[in-house]
């Protein structure tokens, strides 16, 4: 029998056919599985630099929480030294405003004896008594910071002294201190009781004024 005969150029071009065809879905799947990769690649990008963002400002949140934190225990710390220095300077206070009612008698005793009578056999024994009494119970409130407060010759001072009278007098300036009817006393920086005294009224200023008017 007669075999038909194959044409070669025929054939060749079935196996290019048969190559480009095989080729096609390698080259399509390559497209599809690039392009999914090149969609999904921003949001995930996109995400993360969120979710950094986020923790940044949960980060600032947190330090800003902790500095504020730390501020308050410092401010409660001060305050509470404060509190424990003022208690132990003017704890006394009250008890001072007691006490000092015994140095006002002391000194009302010393200043009642007359200078004639300061000759006395029996005066010179006891004055001296009641005058280191004096002296010893001032030195004790020293040591607890209280002062006594004796402004005499001293300008007027609101703040430590109550004016209870007027004195005229010309020759030294207005406002100047020039009786203490009873001596005042402070408790460190702080005010325990005001000296009760008297001011001049009138003096040297007031008095040149008034003639530089009349000139």
């Amino acid at each position: 029998m007669n075999e038909p005969k194959q044409h070669p150029l025929n054939d060749q071009e079935e196996n290019e056919n048969l190559s480009n065809e095989a080729e096609a879905p390698a080259d399509a799947v390559t497209q599809d599985e690039d392009s999914p990769a090149q969609e999904t690649g921003a949001p995930e990008e996109s995400g993360e630099v969120d979710i950094i963002a986020q923790k940044d400002a949960e980060i600032a949140d947190l330090k800003d929480k902790l500095l504020r934190a730390m501020a308050d225990v410092e401010n409660m710390r001060r305050r509470a030294e404060r509190e424990k220095q003022d208690a132990h300077t003017y704890g006394v206070t009250k008890f001072a405003r007691d006490i000092l009612g015994v140095a006002d008698n002391l000194r009302r005793a010393i200043e009642s004896i007359p200078d004639s009578a300061r000759e006395n056999a029996d005066v010179k024994n006891v004055l001296p008594g009641i005058e280191m009494t004096e002296s010893e119970l001032l030195n004790t409130l020293e040591k607890h910071q209280i002062r006594k407060i004796d402004p005499m010759g001293e300008k007027f001072n609101p703040n430590l002294h109550q004016a209870m009278y007027e004195i005229e007098d010309p020759s030294v300036e207005p406002g100047t201190v020039l009786q203490v009817t009873q001596a005042g006393f402070v408790i460190a920086d702080r005010l325990l009781r005001p000296a009760m005294v008297g001011v001049s009224k009138g003096g040297q200023k007031r008095a040149e004024t008034h003639i530089d008017e009349k000139v």
